[in-house]
């Protein structure tokens, strides 16, 4: 019985934060800041919602200067209001093209300047990838990316693509992996107290002076860290 009314509270909430969304959006179109807002604004009332208790270990990352690439895990459509209050200033997020049609959210998205990739055709996706790397140069902006690629159920971390250590090398600015404790596989709505969750980021990876040659060592390492470091909050977060 809580699991359904949770989820009726947390629709209307999300219809809620979506209009303040949409306003904030509508007044500034475009601003790489508004991922950070709009981010908060969908997170910040669902965790209590949710009866989820939150540990953002990441005060590093938010003082950190733009622009760096940031590679997170992606476990479940639930990171929308997990990680939203997570995310950086002046910081964009890469998505699928088809996300611009979804109901509200889609038009949040694609109005707070995330870049959108259409997958589907090979050379608008290579001209968008190469657009990334212009807004980090020029518009003192970071980008966020789910190296996954897909959600990963809280199943344990996936192969990671290739695009955003590509677009770090390119415009020579930092990796900055950031793990999410894996709540997917432990969260109970059911429960008054539905679950811990930790946001941990690590220390920043450079790649200037690297070369595309150099990616493949660079993405085991990221993955390595991330791996380890997932593993050390589930047990934190299970305790």
């Amino acid at each position: 019985m809580l699991h359904f009314v949770r989820l009726v509270l947390i629709s209307i909430q999300f219809l809620l934060a979506s209009m303040v969304n949409l306003l904030i959006c509508f007044a500034r179109p475009f601003n790489p800041d508004n991922s950070r807002l709009c981010g908060w604004m969908f997170s910040a009332p669902a965790l209590k919602l949710l009866g989820l208790k939150m540990r953002l270990e990441t005060a590093d990352f938010q003082s950190l200067p733009n622009p760096f690439v940031v590679v997170a895990n992606h476990q479940s459509n639930w990171d929308l209001f997990v990680l939203g209050s997570a995310v950086p200033r002046r910081t964009v997020s890469l998505g699928k093209k088809s996300l611009k049609w979804i109901p509200f959210f889609g038009q949040i998205y694609w109005l707070a300047g995330n870049i959108l990739i259409d997958r589907g055709n090979a050379v608008k996706a290579k001209a968008a990838m190469l657009h990334t790397t212009a807004v980090m140069q020029e518009q003192d902006t970071s980008i966020w990316v789910f190296a996954e690629g897909t959600r990963n159920l809280g199943r344990g971390l996936l192969p990671f693509k290739k695009g955003a250590f590509q677009m770090a090398i390119n415009a020579g600015v930092p990796i900055v992996p950031l793990c999410c404790s894996s709540y997917k596989s432990t969260m109970n709505l059911n429960r008054w107290r539905s679950g811990n969750i930790i946001v941990k980021t690590l220390a920043p990876i450079p790649t200037a002076g690297l070369t595309l040659d150099d990616m493949p060592a660079l993405m085991e390492q990221c993955r390595t860290q991330m791996v380890a470091c997932i593993a050390e909050l589930d047990a934190r977060a299970q305790a």
